[in-house]
């Protein structure tokens, strides 16, 4: 088992989860972040962190794709270790859905 992040985050991109990974096994994207399934300890101590709910066990139903895609951002984009500030206008996308097919960006994050 891994966890995942889904489409929740993008645009929200809270980073309270990569504050408490033991294991530094987040990537960031322009506007969301995946956890790499191979490096994930299976720990679940960031899934209660995220205040979008973004955040699963890979063992809950339909979230293949988000294994995938969380696999494949995970070789593409750069390590996140630390917290970050989210984006200025997060609380407005949180609770909106289809926001994969809306707003996702390939694009790696700032990774500074």
């Amino acid at each position: 088992m891994t966890y995942i992040v889904n489409e929740n985050c993008i645009k929200c991109k809270y980073t309270d989860c990569v504050e408490v990974c033991p294991v530094d096994c987040f990537y960031e994207g322009e506007n969301m972040l995946v956890i790499h399934p191979d490096e994930c300890i299976d720990c679940g101590v960031c899934e209660p962190e995220c205040p979008v709910d973004a955040i699963k066990p890979d063992t809950e139903p339909g979230l293949e794709k988000w294994l995938q895609v969380n696999r494949d951002y995970a070789e593409k984009w750069p390590n996140i270790t630390a917290k970050k500030d989210q984006p200025t206008d997060a609380d407005q996308y949180k609770d909106e859905t289809g926001k994969f097919e809306k707003y996702f960006s390939p694009k790696p994050g700032s990774g500074d």
